[in-house]
């Protein structure tokens, strides 16, 4: 073709890199596993790998490491691997693509603490970088608990694997939590930041990953019909869920000591607080979105008193469904005078010119009655001044609530005529539901969250400022909660204890039965 022939660059979406309709490939690099023998490697990491391979979202070279004290060779972790991807993989398992996965896969036996491991580990890593041309980008996944954070990280300085040359990058991955307090937060990203600079530090909070959560910002800021109405004059406030149905039998070594508001409301629910409070950005660089996020946390406070304004909860024997259940200070692992809380609630004031004066609950329990994670923005009842009593006597509030999952949507709750010769008015659901009006399955947050740290699109990763004002927030709350003995018992299958309906009947509210 001459190149009077040519297609012209403006009328080709190839050449148009803002294009965001264009999938994102990751370009050449491999990504090292530490931890990948544990349960979160097996069950999302090692399948959300294989299912961006079989979307043809990783480079044809890719490489693979696991880093752990099994002793495999690389064929026995390809096995293992095979065996996650085969029982968790999202999308169907096809053997072009796992050959082509397979061929890149790797595994180092060693300690954390081990320095010969890590000059394997660079060996290997050389190794890819001359076989699968990795091009020596690499990404450093710590799928290990926080205590072992400062040794691995101090090996990857050490042997000069934190370090690239030129061109080359290299990527650090951080799963939560990050830190038990702010002293501890503060203490942990020093330690990262001695080794990986803050463009270099993902830490991941899945729930960032989630198409409903990340639909906040297309919800609000693409529709004149919502954001207009999202403020101190229409909202009578904010509920902000995530409810979960199943107890803590087996994880008595995780959660004991942790408890509810450190495990989800200090990252998950905070974070979805600054998406739905935040500012429109000026684009939806990673530079903007984090500043305005940062802007609504650093204006988020605690209502006082805290006797009030919070609640805890531990959930007893009871009924999930047909099924009886115990206790946690019976479940395996726990010891009958833990104070660990199941349940927490806790209210919070946006003290900005949009939402001054509007309260945001915030609650997360085990044993209750579904499993459901909302956001339910409130609004104001109308005067009904055409109206009497009696035509609007069935009616509540407006609603608008945003089901980050398992029924991933938007409904809209509003008041209609019911059909008679009578004016009567009774609330009614407009549902937006994904599953049905989409044909394109959401992939996992694990999935998309990868892809962003390969591709070097960090938007949807906190970092330090916002990891460290969470925990300002949350911090009265727990040294009060320390103080106060043992949490309020509530019945597994119900929706917490009386002291978090009482927290909202104190404000002439109640809380939403999802």
């Amino acid at each position: 073709m001459s190149s009077r022939d040519a297609v012209p660059e403006w009328i080709n979406p190839l050449r148009d890199e803002r294009d965001k309709r264009l999938p994102r490939i990751a370009g050449p690099c491999s990504v090292v596993i530490f931890g990948v023998t544990g349960d979160l490697a097996r069950k999302k990491l090692l399948p959300a790998v294989y299912d961006l391979a079989s979307r043809g979202l990783l480079p044809p070279g890719f490489g693979l490491v696991g880093f752990g004290r099994r002793d495999w060779s690389h064929e026995d972790f390809a096995a293992e691997a095979l065996k996650s991807i085969r029982d968790h993989a999202r999308t169907p398992f096809r053997e072009h693509v796992w050959e082509q996965l397979c061929s890149g896969m790797r595994f180092v036996n060693s300690s954390f603490g081990d320095a010969d491991g890590y000059q394997r580990l660079t060996e290997t890593l050389a190794e890819l970088d001359s076989s699968r041309g990795t091009a020596g980008n690499h990404a450093f996944y710590l799928s290990i608990p926080p205590s072992a954070f400062p040794v691995v990280l101090e090996q990857l300085c050490g042997s000069g694997l934190a370090n690239g040359t030129g061109s080359q990058w290299r990527r650090v991955i951080i799963e939560k939590p990050f830190g038990h307090d702010l002293a501890s937060a503060k203490e942990l990203n020093k330690i990262v930041n001695n080794v990986f600079g803050e463009d270099s530090v993902f830490r991941i909070d899945h729930y960032l990953g989630k198409e409903t959560v990340q639909n906040i910002l297309a919800l609000r800021f693409a529709n004149q019909l919502f954001d207009p109405l999202l403020n101190a004059h229409y909202v009578d406030h904010v509920q902000i869920t995530m409810a979960e149905d199943i107890g803590l039998g087996g994880r008595a070594g995780y959660y004991d000591g942790i408890g509810a508001a450190r495990d989800v409301i200090q990252n998950h629910l905070i974070q979805l607080l600054a998406m739905i409070a935040m500012e429109e950005p000026v684009s939806f660089s990673s530079r903007e979105v984090r500043t305005e996020k940062v802007k609504v946390l650093s204006a988020t406070k605690l209502v006082q008193p805290l006797d009030e304004t919070t609640a805890r909860g531990q959930y007893s024997a009871g009924w999930q469904g047909a099924e009886p259940v115990v206790g946690l200070l019976e479940e395996a692992g726990f010891s009958p005078e833990s104070t660990t809380e199941t349940y927490a609630a806790i209210t919070v004031d946006v003290q900005t010119r949009r939402w001054a004066g509007v309260p945001f609950f915030l609650r997360t329990g085990k044993r209750l009655g579904r499993r459901v994670t909302e956001v339910a923005v409130v609004f104001k009842r109308a005067p009904h001044l055409p109206f009497d009593a009696t035509m609007t006597e069935d009616l509540g509030q407006n609603a608008l609530v945003i089901r980050v999952q398992p029924d991933e949507g938007v409904t809209m709750r509003f008041g209609s005529k019911v059909p008679g010769s009578s004016m009567e008015v009774r609330d009614v659901n407009m549902d937006f539901n994904y599953g049905e009006a989409f044909t394109e399955s959401s992939p996992e947050a694990y999935e998309r969250l990868i892809l962003d740290v390969l591709l070097g699109f960090p938007s949807w990763f906190p970092i330090n400022e916002e990891v460290e004002l969470s925990w300002e927030i949350l911090d009265p709350v727990l040294e009060r909660w320390a103080a106060d003995g043992k949490p309020e018992a509530y019945e597994s299958g119900g929706w917490g204890p009386e002291s978090a309906n009482e927290m909202l009947r104190r404000t002439g509210r109640e809380w939403r039965r999802p």
